[in-house]
């Protein structure tokens, strides 16, 4: 019989408070801001500190960072696990009303290392999304062969 993990040990109610202590220390550590997926939180604090932009407020529609500029960033992340490799951003609203300058994709690993940062402008995001009435919003999907087949998109890392 092999060795067991601790976590292995714990019941499900358990391991259910541990991650709710654990998301209460990563927003009182301002690594996240909200109670939601920590990726969607997580991936606004890497790009913000890769591109050194200023977080918008939560009351901010379309946009989650702003350059010195006055650039708008929109900032989207996806974690690839060995379970789902799919590079599929979360939901865009409101692509139509172009309410940012770029799109920042944050790829993590399944450990939330960082794997990948771009830069899409506004216009290739619009091209390459598509609609999803299901959701309500613009799927985008973050494919490096898509990314580097335009001399506008930049990869960061």
């Amino acid at each position: 019989m092999g060795k067991i993990s601790k976590l292995e040990s714990l019941s499900e109610s358990n391991l259910l408070r541990l991650y709710a202590d654990l998301m209460e220390e990563l927003r009182h550590r301002q690594v996240i801001r909200t109670s939601n997926n920590p990726v969607a939180d997580y991936d606004e604090k890497v790009a913000g500190e890769h591109l050194r932009l200023k977080r918008a407020g939560k009351e901010e529609r379309g946009y989650d960072a702003l350059d010195a500029e006055g650039h708008r960033y929109q900032i989207k992340g996806r974690r690839v696990t060995r379970h789902n490799a799919s590079r599929q951003l979360s939901v865009i609203r409101d692509l139509d009303q172009k309410l940012f300058d770029y799109l920042i994709a944050v790829i993590f690993d399944q450990k939330f290392n960082i794997q990948e940062i771009w830069q899409i402008p506004y216009e290739f995001v619009r091209g390459n999304s598509r609609w999803s009435q299901h959701l309500n919003g613009h799927i985008f999907y973050a494919k490096p062969e898509v990314l580097q087949s335009n001399k506008d998109v930049k990869r960061i890392l």
